[in-house]
C-alpha cells in the first residue's frame, strides 16, 4: 500500500454500519418518546362517565339501590 493512500480498508461497509446504526439510534429514540408520550397521555384521557362511577358506587356498597336509582334518574334527565 503506498504513503499516500488515506482510505480505509472497510469500503462501503463504514458508511453502510453508520447508516444502519443512525436508523437504530433515531429509531430507538423515537420509540421511548412514543412510549412515554402513551403512558402519561392515557391518564389524561381516561375519563368516566358519572354513570359508571355511580355504578361502582353501588359496587362497593356506598350506596344502596334506591339510591342509585334515584341518581341515574337525575343523571340522565339532564
Amino acid at each position: 500500500m503506498p504513503w499516500y493512500y488515506y482510505g480505509s480498508d472497510a469500503g462501503w461497509l463504514m458508511p453502510l454500519t453508520m447508516v444502519i446504526g443512525m436508523a437504530l439510534f433515531w429509531g430507538g429514540m423515537l420509540f421511548m418518546v412514543v412510549l412515554v408520550l402513551r403512558h402519561y397521555g392515557s391518564a389524561a384521557q381516561r375519563h368516566r362517565n358519572a354513570e359508571q362511577v355511580l355504578a361502582e358506587r353501588l359496587a362497593r356498597g356506598e350506596i344502596d339501590e334506591n339510591e342509585y336509582t334515584r341518581l341515574r334518574d337525575v343523571l340522565r334527565a339532564h
